[in-house]
């Protein structure tokens, strides 16, 4: 399995994570139009080429979600229970179709659930960053996480 179980994540961990993903004009008017976002800035290239950028920007928000799933496989594929929550989401500079998104990751924070003994709670910050290495998405992620089952405990 891939993903990491809580006992293999240390405070002070980071991660490069090996996946990119280029975003493209179909990627950026697919999510828009599916969120019922109607951003002439993210649709509309004749509004997009007046303003200060000149071109369409893509959506934030799936910037964040693509940010999110280049670091499964390294991370959390099958060993996440579930996301708790997203903090402190920046979005220092836009990303642009033809934009190419690579992440790393820190962990920031860890403990034991208090209600469920087989989990653990980590904290992640991801940075996101273009081709160019310019810093375009961070954000803090808290995640419930599977602990390494019992060698001694049958599995279904």
């Amino acid at each position: 399995m891939p993903g990491k179980y809580f006992e293999e994540l240390q405070v002070g961990d980071t991660l490069e994570h090996r996946l990119g993903r280029t975003i493209t004009e179909m990627d950026n008017v697919l999510f828009t139009t599916m969120t019922m976002n109607p951003q002439p800035l993210h649709l509309d290239a004749a509004y997009a080429s007046k303003t200060e950028w000149g071109r369409p920007l893509v959506n934030g928000i799936f910037t964040l979600g693509l940010a999110v799933g280049l670091t499964v496989g390294d991370l959390t594929e099958g060993t996440l229970i579930a996301n708790l929550g997203y903090e402190t989401v920046k979005h220092p500079h836009p990303m642009f179709h033809g934009d190419t998104l690579y992440v790393s990751t820190e962990v920031v924070d860890k403990r034991e659930s208090r209600s469920r003994p087989d989990c653990g709670i980590v904290r992640f910050r991801h940075t996101g960053r273009n081709q160019d290495g310019t810093v375009v998405v961070e954000f803090e992620r808290s995640a419930l996480m599977q602990k390494k089952p019992d060698a001694s405990e049958p599995t279904s």
